[in-house]
């Protein structure tokens, strides 16, 4: 009897050990869930593991079942309110006709695509053809000039903010670190901080259009001009959180770190790379999620202004068009500079959370 109750005792504790390891595990995955935007996993995961269901199940309630509740009541009600208000363009469409639009907009770049790889093949076939004869100098290969679709206009719109944060953050960040490091240089640019940030991006726009167009002459395939005044555009509006928040970053390590540089007659750039970037960089990472919301949001105006090919520039030419289906056409794309970004944000989370000790939501 003694020997069935301690082999019964060592069964309960293997168990026990194992449900703590099970929960460790999911503990450490749920910051990366929480990074995602599946933190309503781990409750679940937690229920699976033998925790109590009903404190998990609240935890659900609270980070699913609600959203999803707001999500949904504001479904109905756009569903139920658009209808009642006509505009020049007809009644402001729901959710369905939106839907339906941004279907069509999905085949007609599945459709733009098949045209695409038609034309190559043809090209292809044609340049078989004339070496096989022996007329190779006669090759020719030319790229296909289809209208952009919704979908490149996306991308377009990526690449544009991309290279507008790129430029601000190549800038803004060792501004920061000298501001940061200096009271004297932070006092001298601080001013013109305080006067450029809330420039609007439709007062930047005619200056950086004016310069580009004098220094960027010779102008790329991959970067045209109206590319090119955007990011610029981008830039000037987003750059400030990110310089602000290097500065207050570098400000506020702990002086001791600086010390032990100077003791150890370290040059400035290595104590910059050494002491001062890793203890800055959650703010740094802070002000880059900003900047990037910024840009995002700077980028639609900018292109609408630029012409340059991308979501601001869908917007405008839908307006411009007056269609039956504008509206609904403008909806989706307003919904997908949302959902961007959000994706965009969630991606600058991962990373200040995979690059740094501690993170500022």
């Amino acid at each position: 009897m003694t020997n069935a109750t301690e082999t019964f005792n060592v069964t309960l504790t293997d168990k026990a050990k194992r449900k703590e390891r099970t929960l460790q595990r999911i503990n450490s995955a749920a910051r990366w869930l929480d990074v995602l935007g599946l933190v309503w996993l781990t409750p679940i995961l937690k229920m699976a593991a033998g925790e109590d269901p009903r404190e998990q199940l609240g935890v659900l309630k609270r980070v699913l079942l609600y959203p999803l509740v707001g999500i949904l009541s504001f479904l109905v009600l756009w569903g139920v309110l658009a209808p009642q208000v006509h505009t020049s363009l007809g009644a402001i469409p729901g959710p369905f006709e939106v839907a339906k639009q941004a279907e069509v907009l999905w085949a007609d770049y599945r459709a733009e695509r098949a045209k695409a790889a038609e034309f190559y093949a043809r090209q292809d076939k044609r340049n078989a053809k004339l070496v096989a004869d022996g007329q190779a100098d006669m090759v020719k290969n030319r790229s296909y000039t289809g209208s952009p679709t919704y979908i490149d206009q996306i991308g377009t719109s990526l690449l544009t903010v991309g290279l507008g944060f790129l430029i601000g953050t190549v800038i803004a960040v060792p501004l920061g670190i000298a501001s940061g490091l200096s009271k004297a240089f932070n006092s001298a640019i601080n001013p013109l901080i305080q006067i450029f940030k809330p420039v609007s991006p439709l007062a930047w726009l005619p200056i950086v259009t004016m310069v580009v167009s004098a220094l960027y002459v010779d102008t790329s395939d991959y970067f045209p001009k109206s590319m090119v005044v955007s990011a610029v555009t981008v830039t000037l509006c987003s750059l400030w959180p990110t310089l602000i928040n290097t500065a207050m970053g570098v400000a506020s390590i702990d002086k001791d770190l600086v010390n032990v540089g100077k003791v150890l007659q370290l040059s400035t750039g290595t104590t910059i790379r050494k002491l001062v970037l890793p203890s800055a960089l959650p703010l740094i990472f802070t002000g880059m999620r900003l900047s990037l919301g910024v840009g995002w949001m700077v980028l639609i105006a900018a292109e609408m202004l630029a012409q340059n090919p991308g979501l601001g520039k869908f917007v405008w030419d839908e307006f411009q068009n007056g269609s039956s289906a504008s509206l609904a056409r403008i909806l989706v794309a307003v919904l997908t500079i949302g959902i961007i970004g959000f994706i965009l944000d969630r991606i600058m989370y991962a990373l200040q959370s995979a690059f740094t000790f501690t993170t500022n939501r």
